[in-house]
């Protein structure tokens, strides 16, 4: 069956960026000039989805809007004949896939967020991607997600290796045999495991295709680490049951769920951006000079 689904949870109350988020969703916590979740709609696009569920909170109707037509934007733009900016606009609304949103009432953890896609998804395969991770390949990881099931029909959980010490921030898999180059059979399935006890350094990085079984599990799991129902635990009992792989990226991830990722994302798309490299670059090479300047006289 053709993947043509995905669900991206946007409904995290973003504590990481207060006070910036007190009042703003983090999700639309711009990189230079575009929200962060607009980044993963278009991947989504770019992976050949079709439609998209946003799972979203409280205090979260900007990211709705940011999609939506602003027809007194558009005319004021079109009056003023600023045709780049009124083109930019409506590229947004017009991004060519279909957006659906749904709330979830409390903050009970991603395994549940997932669970409120069940009557969007029904019995099709779909793609969950998570905003805090911006991926950069030649071919869109969400992409190469679906290429892996086409080929196996299984759920494909898209992981990385990560410094040793920073893995009690993830979910961990216990590889058991690489089947074939970039694809692992996983033997379970640890959500933010203390660092002696990590089965490995593979970590989950933001990206799954999951069979519509995954349902029933989230439907009766119990609440895991942190009260909350974890989408990890679900995955590693499917897993029990029918094969669950995981698919090893190559490319470059950002994680901007942080400040200090966020930050050093904006500067890294800030110098390919056109409007702003070159002014960037220099100011960068400036403030290096500056602060080895700093640096030899103290």
């Amino acid at each position: 069956m053709k993947v043509r689904k995905a669900v991206i949870p946007a409904a995290g109350l973003g504590t990481r960026f207060l006070p910036a988020t007190k009042a703003m969703p983090k999700e639309m916590l711009p990189i230079v000039d575009k929200p962060t979740i607009q980044f993963i709609v278009e991947e989504a696009k770019k992976s050949g989805i079709e439609d998209i569920l946003i799972v979203t909170g409280k205090n979260k109707r900007s990211i709705e809007d940011h999609f939506d037509a602003n027809p007194e934007l558009e005319q004021d733009l079109e009056k003023t004949g600023k045709k780049e900016l009124l083109k930019l606009t409506e590229s947004i609304t017009n991004l060519g896939v279909n957006l659906y949103f749904t709330r979830q009432p409390h903050p009970a953890g991603l395994g549940d967020a997932i669970l409120r896609a069940r009557s969007f998804v029904g019995d099709e395969p779909f793609a969950v991607m998570l905003g805090d991770d911006l991926m950069t390949d030649k071919v869109p990881l969400t992409k190469q997600l679906i290429n892996r099931y086409d080929k196996t029909h299984a759920s494909t959980i898209a992981v990385m290796p990560v410094p040793h010490e920073e893995v009690s921030k993830y979910g961990v898999i216990e590889p058991a045999d690489e089947i074939e180059p970039g694809l692992i059979n996983v033997k379970s399935f640890v959500e933010k495991p203390a660092v002696d006890k990590a089965p490995s350094d593979y970590a989950i990085i933001g990206r799954y295709l999951l069979t519509p079984e995954i349902f029933e599990i989230l439907a009766h799991q119990k609440p895991g680490r942190g009260g909350e129902i974890q989408l990890t635990d679900a995955i590693d009992t499917m897993n029990k049951t029918q094969r669950v792989f995981a698919h090893v990226f190559k490319g470059e991830r950002h994680d901007v769920g942080n400040k200090e990722g966020y930050l050093e994302t904006s500067i890294e798309y800030g110098l390919t951006h056109p409007e702003t490299k070159d002014e960037l670059r220099n100011y960068i090479i400036k403030l290096g000079r500056e602060l080895e300047k700093n640096s030899k006289q103290n």
